[in-house]
């Protein structure tokens, strides 16, 4: 059986009639509706057994072990929103209601899988040395070191394939065995990693001269040392939107001048302004290139993705930013990677990272 009304069952179904159809699927989970397709409950193979426990005979009828309040939600949403949800509560399967409560199918976690995958590249910028952050990083590239149980760049991974991107490249330099050893082809992630090799510093930009193809669609650019909790199909659904060359994703910035500021017209004071606070937008490491960005990239040199978006610029380029709201923190210093230790301890890994 592979389709989701196979699944469904009416209330006066017995328990031995909902057994052997979960026995007979792959699905291992039943939805009790009515005759207008409205949604009484759901079973699944536990709901069954703790009935059994209780002593129920299997001629009762399924509605006596059935979840009477399963969650589910409504339709019209994308399918990345249902498996963050389904992702939150450890969900394999999510009925989609409409708006009058009728049951309009059931996605399952595999099949959303299919359903979100999206080709377009993510190329990670994980070669560098990482100096600020010694002597941790005299033995470990700086994307390998933990934050919670995993290193920063399997978060990153897996960040991205919760939106549906699981095509990534990364350039390597430092200590490149380790990212690669520990990566390999990405398999036991569920997701495709090639690798580009840097045999000198090319920085964020250059090293996009030694993509083997170039992408025929616009691809994500990012470095290795982030956490952040962007939604990454929102950034891409916002470069296409805006039809832009390139996409840098800015965050807001404070800093405070810890003196009185003053305002002179020449030899008058005509303000003070004590210790004033400045905001300005920064760039915050996430990019989206069309593929004709490539052409500004020069072959085989330095170059840093702020030189490659002046060149942009100088070209009356399309070129838009993004301003980010979600968590961000870019993993530079050691007190950096304390705060995000920290963060990831108090719990907030549900909430931030992935």
């Amino acid at each position: 059986m592979k389709s989701w009304k196979d699944v469904l069952i009416k209330p006066q179904t017995t328990i031995l009639e909902a057994m052997k159809i979960i026995d007979a699927t792959t699905m291992q989970f039943v939805a009790v509706v009515d005759e207008k397709m409205i949604l009484l409950g759901t079973v699944t193979d536990g709901d069954i057994r703790r009935g059994i426990l209780k002593g129920l005979p299997l001629e009762s009828a399924i509605s006596e072990v059935m979840n009477q309040a399963p969650f589910y939600e409504q339709e019209g949403k994308k399918y990345t929103h249902y498996k963050k949800r389904m992702r939150e509560r450890n969900l394999k399967q999510l009925p989609i209601l409409s708006k009058d409560n009728k049951l309009q199918r059931i996605l399952f976690s595999d099949e959303l899988d299919l359903l979100i995958k999206k080709d377009n590249k993510v190329v990670l910028m994980v070669g560098g040395l990482g100096t600020r952050l010694r002597p941790l990083t005299d033995k470990i590239p700086k994307p390998m070191l933990n934050v919670g149980n995993k290193p920063i760049l399997e978060t990153i991974i897996e960040s991205f394939k919760t939106y549906g991107f699981t095509n990534f490249i990364m350039s390597v330099n430092y200590k490149k065995e380790m990212i690669m050893d520990h990566f390999q082809d990405g398999t036991h992630l569920g997701v495709n990693i090639e690798y580009i090799v840097e045999t000198k510093r090319l920085g964020t930009a250059g090293a996009l001269s030694l993509l083997p193809e170039k992408p025929s669609q616009p691809f994500f650019v990012m470095n290795g040392d982030l956490l952040t909790k962007v939604n990454f199909e929102q950034l891409l659904d916002f470069h296409m939107e805006t039809n832009s060359l390139a996409t840098m994703c800015v965050r807001e910035y404070e800093y405070q001048i810890p003196y009185g500021v003053i305002e002179t017209e020449n030899d008058q004071l005509l303000s003070i302004v004590e210790k004033p606070v400045h905001k300005s937008f920064v760039n915050a490491g996430i990019y989206v290139l069309s593929p004709k960005a490539l052409e500004y990239v020069p072959n085989d040199k330095f170059h840093d993705m702020t030189e490659l978006y002046k060149k942009f610029l100088c070209e009356k380029a399309n070129v838009s930013a993004f301003p980010l709201r979600e968590y961000w923190l870019d993993i530079g210093r050691l007190d950096d990677y304390e705060k995000a230790n920290n963060e990831f301890d108090k719990g907030y890994k549900r909430r931030h990272f992935i």
